[in-house]
């Protein structure tokens, strides 16, 4: 009588232990997965996809430049063909501008960007060495440029359908921005796994790098509509100018 057998169902769902790390969380390498090495760029692309953390492992290894240069080739050769399909909209030689000048201000924006990145890092206590950082930026860029391939089919679409330079250059900034928060994102996973104290550091660097991008696009007009010269003859900031293609849709020729 006094033997009674508790319901299972009655029994609460176990809460586990403060002290189990969390999966997300686990030092790099612990899954065996993790620890093949990356053979070619495809691999790599596909671990940025699947694996992230595989490709933050690799970069902590000895000879994880050749990993970082096959990045950076790969969001350079990814970035051109998106060019070539924002190049599509205005034909012409913006089949060749455009492409250029996405490659070149993505690359550049993050030339101008890495020290003061790897400054952050060093402040906020990290124990990453600057080929580490190098490559979590360039697997920031490498990611960016992948899903911008992904949206190229649509962009090419609304490019063929649509003769408005705003709403052109508003779709592709969509776009861009998405790519870019995705690949933001691989960058603070990243730096979570390099002993930081505070991710402060991290955080003005995020807006600071969003800031030169978006100024980027602006300094190397057009990049959707035509012109009379590859670079603009003016001064502007990005706000300016993007207020003056809103009130002015026959200035979007200049986007």
């Amino acid at each position: 009588m006094n033997n009674i057998t508790p319901n299972s169902s009655s029994i609460p769902p176990q809460i586990p232990s403060p002290g189990v790390p969390v999966p997300a969380l686990a030092p790099l390498g612990e899954n065996p997965q993790e620890r093949e090495p990356l053979p070619n760029v495809v691999a790599t692309i596909e671990s940025m996809l699947r694996q992230p953390r595989r490709v933050m492992y690799q970069l902590r290894q000895p000879g994880s430049g050749r990993v970082v240069l096959g990045m950076l080739v790969a969001s350079i050769c990814c970035s051109l063909i998106y060019g070539v399909v924002v190049g599509t909209f205005s034909m012409g030689e913006q089949l060749w501008a455009a492409p250029v000048k996405i490659a070149g201000g993505l690359l550049f924006a993050a030339v101008l960007c890495l020290p003061s990145l790897y400054i952050f890092t060093c402040l906020s206590g990290s124990h990453a060495r600057l080929n580490e950082i190098c490559g979590l930026l360039a697997g920031l860029l490498l990611l960016m440029t992948v899903l911008l391939i992904g949206f190229a089919p649509v962009a090419w679409l609304f490019s063929q359908s649509t003769e408005s330079v705003v709403w052109m250059g508003i779709l592709h900034l969509a776009f861009w921005l998405v790519s870019t928060l995705f690949g933001l994102r691989f960058l603070e996973t990243g730096f979570s796994h390099t002993q930081s104290r505070s991710s402060a550091g991290l955080n003005v660097w995020i807006i600071l790098f969003l800031l030169v991008a978006v100024q980027m696009t602006t300094a190397l007009r057009p990049i959707v509509g035509k012109a009379s010269s590859f670079f603009p003859t003016e001064k502007k900031f990005f706000v300016t100018h993007w207020k003056e293609c809103w009130e002015t849709p026959a200035a979007g020729g200049h986007n």
